[in-house]
């Protein structure tokens, strides 16, 4: 399973322990950046690159995962695209929702309230957690799908 993971330099040391943690567990990693510490990066341009890259792949089990300092202007800036649906893992019960109920494929992490371990199990969980399939969950995927402004 391909697996793409951004950071601004807020989320930027655990987002290189994810890049080795999910490599050595045989997933195929692409760190789409940042990659050196850049404290005057823009979280914008990394969620940009990774919902690209994720929608272009061919790979439909294909994830991302994100980190800045919240979770919250990833997890934003990663739903500014159709056919991202990111979800905000606060802990593991939010992540298995995020994934069963609405099949999210992208997971945002607070790079400032979770450790390295932490984000390791809210990835793995992420990744290992299937969607539902619902009649209930597909249908109203659709309808989030068709909102406007």
């Amino acid at each position: 399973m391909k697996i793409y993971i951004g950071s601004d330099h807020n989320g930027y040391y655990i987002k290189n322990g994810l890049v080795e943690y999910l490599s050595n567990a045989g997933y195929d990693v692409v760190d789409v950046g940042n990659k050196e510490l850049d404290k005057d990066d823009d979280f914008t341009d990394y969620a940009g690159d990774l919902a690209n890259q994720l929608l272009a792949t061919e790979e439909e089990e294909a994830k991302g995962i994100l980190l800045c300092g919240s979770g919250q202007g990833m997890c934003i800036a990663a739903n500014r695209f159709n056919g991202i649906r990111a979800c905000l893992g606060y802990d593991q019960d939010a992540v298995k929702a995020g994934r069963n109920d609405s099949d999210c494929n992208v997971l945002c992490l607070a790079a400032n309230k979770v450790d390295q371990e932490q984000a390791n199990l809210l990835a793995e969980t992420f990744i290992n957690t299937a969607f539902a399939g619902a009649e209930r969950f597909t249908r109203r995927i659709k309808a989030v799908d068709q909102l406007t402004a």
